[in-house]
Parts: C-alpha cells; sequence; structure tokens
C-alpha cells in the first residue's frame, strides 16, 4: 500500500481552551485565521510534487476546533487537495466539530465539498461535568449539532467522550454513555482523562488538591463499563478506546495504529512517510514568518525507522487494535523470532489478558487495561532481555492510557 496516503490538516484555533487540553490550540480572530488559511495552503503546495502519484484516501481535519475555523476556509482547503492530488472517490474526509459550532447550512456546504465523517466532542451529558472542565456547549447543544449533521445528510458520526471527569460516579459515567447511544452515532471514542502537565487542570489540581477526580481503580471500572455497554449495543471495539459499527471504523486514526503512511500540515502536525517520520513545531508564530517569507518551516523533530524499530512499533501499535498481531505475518515482515514473544501471550492468555481468534493475538479488556505494562513486556521478549522477575503483575491495575509513543506521533484528539 505504498501509493496510499492520508492527509491530517491541524487547525489550532478554539473558542476556548478545555482545562484538561493539551492539543496546540489556541484562540484567535478571522485576521490571524485568514493569515494561517494563506500559510497553510502555502505548505500544502510545497508538497504536492512528493505526494505525486500517491492516492489520498483518508482526510483527516483535526485541532483545536475545526468548525470554529469555519466551513469556508475548510472547503477552500478540501478544494485545493481535490485539485491538485489523486483523492480517491471512496476516501474518507473527517471534520472534528464542538457542538457549539455546528449548523445546518454549514454541514451542508461541508458535506458538498466531501466531508462524509463528523467527529464530535460530546464529552459528557452531565453539565456540571462539561462546566467544570470548562467545556463551552451544554448536553442540549449536542442534540442540536447531532440534528443538524443527520439532517445534513451526513453518514458517519462519531461521538467523543472522557471518563475519570471531576465527580464523575460509574452512574453518571452510565448515563452518558446510554445519552450517547440514543444519538445513535456510528462510532464512538472513549477516552480517560488524564491531568497533562502544564494545563489548567493540572494547574487546578496543584492549587486545589485531587478535585474529587475518579482514582485508577474507578477509571478502570467506567473503562471495563463503557465496554459492555456499548459492545450490547452493537458496536464492535477495534481499539482499545475506539467503537464502531460494522465499516465504520475509523480509517485515518488506523493508519497510525497500522504504521501506514500519512503526511501532516500545520503546526504541531507530525508525518510518517518513506519510512521517516517528522514533526513541525509547535509554533505559530514562526510557521507564519517562515511560510510568509517564502521559506520552508524547520522541522521540529525528524527520524528515520529501522527495520528493527520497525517491527518494535508493529507490537507496540497494533497490539492497541483488536486485530492484533500474528506469528507468520510478524516473520514474513521483519524475519525474526516470534517464539519469545509467544511463549508472553500465552502466559497473558493464562491470565485472560490476551486470547488467539483466527491465528491472531489481541488483548482482551482486561489486558487493555495492562496495555501499557504488557507490550513493555512483549517489547522486552523482543530484545531477548526478559526475566520473570521484572514485573509484579499481581500489584498492577493502572487505568487505560496512550502509549508515549503514540502521544507523540498521533495527530487526533
Amino acid at each position: 500500500m505504498a501509493n496510499v496516503v492520508g492527509v491530517y490538516l491541524h487547525i489550532p484555533f478554539c473558542r476556548s481552551k478545555c482545562d484538561y487540553c493539551d492539543f496546540y490550540s489556541m484562540p484567535a480572530g478571522d485576521d490571524l485565521m485568514d493569515r494561517y488559511q494563506k500559510a497553510l495552503l502555502t505548505q500544502i503546495k510545497s508538497m504536492v510534487p512528493r505526494l505525486k502519484g500517491r492516492t489520498v484516501d483518508t482526510i483527516y481535519i483535526g485541532g483545536g476546533t475545526p468548525s470554529y475555523y469555519g466551513e469556508k476556509r475548510l472547503r477552500e482547503l478540501l478544494g485545493y487537495l481535490q485539485r491538485h492530488l489523486s483523492v480517491a472517490k471512496n476516501a474518507e474526509i473527517t471534520v472534528e466539530c464542538n457542538p457549539d459550532t455546528v449548523d445546518l447550512k454549514s454541514m451542508i456546504r461541508l458535506r458538498k465539498a466531501g466531508v462524509n465523517r463528523i467527529s464530535l466532542g460530546m464529552q459528557s451529558a452531565d453539565p456540571d461535568q462539561l462546566r467544570c472542565v470548562h467545556r463551552v456547549h451544554d448536553p442540549q447543544q449536542v442534540i442540536w449539532a447531532v440534528e443538524d449533521i443527520r439532517a445534513a445528510k451526513i453518514e458517519n458520526l462519531s461521538l467523543d467522550l472522557i471518563y475519570g471527569l471531576p465527580g464523575q460516579s460509574i452512574d453518571s459515567w452510565t448515563d452518558t454513555i446510554r445519552a450517547a447511544l440514543a444519538l445513535h452515532p456510528d462510532h464512538l471514542s472513549c477516552y480517560g482523562l488524564k491531568v497533562e502537565e502544564g494545563t489548567p487542570l493540572a494547574r487546578r489540581v496543584d492549587e486545589e488538591g485531587d478535585m474529587d477526580l475518579p482514582d485508577g481503580d474507578s477509571q478502570a471500572d467506567f473503562y471495563l463499563e463503557a465496554v459492555e455497554q456499548i459492545q450490547q449495543a452493537g458496536f464492535r471495539q477495534y481499539e482499545i478506546s475506539n467503537f464502531a459499527r460494522t465499516g465504520m471504523e475509523s480509517r485515518h486514526n488506523l493508519k497510525y495504529w497500522m504504521g501506514r503512511e500519512y503526511a501532516g500540515f500545520g503546526p504541531g502536525a507530525h508525518s510518517y512517510l518513506d519510512g521517516i517520520r517528522y514533526a513541525w513545531p509547535r509554533d505559530l508564530a514562526g510557521y507564519l514568518e517562515a511560510l510568509e517569507a517564502g521559506e520552508p518551516v524547520a522541522m521540529a523533530e525528524k527520524e528515520t525507522v529501522p527495520p528493527r524499530e520497525q517491527a518494535r512499533e508493529y507490537l507496540l501499535l497494533r497490539m492497541r487494535t483488536m486485530r492484533g498481531i500474528e506469528e507468520w505475518e510478524y516473520r514474513r515482515s521483519f524475519g525474526l523470532n516470534f517464539e519469545p514473544i509467544s511463549r508472553r501471550l500465552e502466559f497473558f492468555e493464562s491470565h485472560r489478558w490476551a486470547e488467539q481468534s483466527d491465528h491472531r493475538w489481541h488483548f482482551t479488556p482486561q489486558g487493555f487495561l495492562l496495555s501499557n505494562t504488557l507490550i513493555a513486556d512483549l517489547l522486552d521478549a523482543q530484545a531477548g532481555t526478559l526475566t520473570e522477575q521484572q514485573i509484579d503483575w499481581e500489584a498492577l491495575r493502572p487505568p487505560v492510557q496512550e502509549p508515549k509513543f503514540l502521544n507523540r506521533w498521533r495527530n487526533s484528539p
């Protein structure tokens, strides 16, 4: 699939910053957003020759809040990509939206521009929990936004939910799941709240104490409750935090987890092309200055991924998914011995942390709760450094967390 690529466009603007958000975003007026639009188009234009010969089969516009950026600018971006790159007729084109920035006219115009998937930040059905982390929408606006999205005939709707919010109980979390399911989405993402260093939430925790944040055991209970409730509603879990109706999995995000190619644009965006990972700096001013002066944007990070590291990524990323890993696929791809990994997976199976389906190994929901530790163990087995005494298994029950590697390279929230 070397001739297929995804495109990610980062829109670093929001109406207001949520207390927990660590993504690169800021408030802005029209003048700054107009400058950014020109710079972003300039950067895309500079990459067109490198992407020639590749088919773009996914486009993801994330942020920030792309719907706050305005449908006119989004349509201009999509039109440029469609004119200058080979965008597949059945390409998945996603735009992230917040409920307070959705209206019927803009959704109709985006759908006519090719958008066929909306990722909507619902987060919670409890107004007090939304206010506590400074979300600017309320539960009623979620309902109105979904009505507008469906009226615009956008057929693929994903809702984002957060568990572990201040004051959240298992009952209020269950209420949020039920409220989300009542909106008949096609996809659900459920993320555990993380108190990221440098965020307003982290500062509030330092000043006010734990703010009634659920502990790790409670977050684990929330996660398992979500898995049970959502699967009972007819969704299939296909990744640690993601659930979809048949055929509605996020094709773009699967690129990250399956080690496929994608090109990112905008400050803070990441790319993986031709065996090289690179990132643009989280520096809007520097980004604008360089492109307005006709100069290339300097990369913040760049590294070639050699075969050995590709083998590590195979374990690290694919074990996040229900597709998991397969022995002969691994042997054929990397020429490495699978036996040490197989022994560890059999040990995990004996603890009901992993299972095998159609010759492929994947974690159970209980295993996903331990995924960071279990994957680290598999990487040790791969490197031949595993000892049985390294880890006290019975003492472990951490909440679901994103691996640091995926946080580093993942573009979308």
